[in-house]
């Protein structure tokens, strides 16, 4: 097999944050429990829900990368929740909690030698674990990037005391 430790390297380190990747933690981490359930007005986005709608498909792209037969949920309804706001802080940590978990198996996959991250997913229709890793790097830090928006229009945004404005 060629030596593809270099490729393993640069997606682990997306996969954590890298380049210019805001993370997880930066977005979810120190949120305030009274702001879960906020939406930033003209938009129909709460930090609850770009939480949980990141976590079912970070979730459903490692269930099919590693499972023939899982069978994603139904398209938009099962990716998104229904409500603005957690049920409960116990909710909002299990997901924090599941996001994470299932981030490192994603981790865990990537970094695994034995593991072709070009070979099609036997599965699949032409799709790789290369690009199922890139997958959750490309979607995740898409709403990374709206979680900046949305905690800065809640007011909820980092109160960065040596940092400019374009933080």
């Amino acid at each position: 097999m060629k030596d593809d430790s270099g490729v393993r390297r640069w997606l682990l380190w997306n996969l954590r944050g890298g380049n210019a990747h805001w993370t997880f933690e930066d977005a979810f981490g120190d949120l305030p429990a009274e702001k879960r359930g906020t939406r930033a007005e003209g938009t129909p986005y709460s930090p609850w829900r770009i939480l949980e709608h990141m976590r079912v498909c970070q979730r459903d792209i490692l269930e099919f990368t590693v499972h023939p037969n899982y069978e994603s949920p139904p398209y938009p309804e099962g990716f998104w929740p229904d409500g603005l706001a957690p049920e409960s802080d116990e909710a909002w940590d299990r997901s924090m909690e599941q996001f994470r978990k299932d981030m490192q198996s994603i981790q865990n996959l990537v970094d695994d030698p034995q593991v072709d991250l070009f070979e099609p997913l036997p599965h699949g229709s032409g799709q790789t674990v290369m690009r199922e890793a890139m997958l959750v790097v490309d979607h995740n830090s898409y709403h990374l990037g709206q979680m900046e928006m949305i905690r800065r229009l809640i007011g909820a945004f980092p109160d960065y005391k040596e940092a400019p404005d374009n933080v």
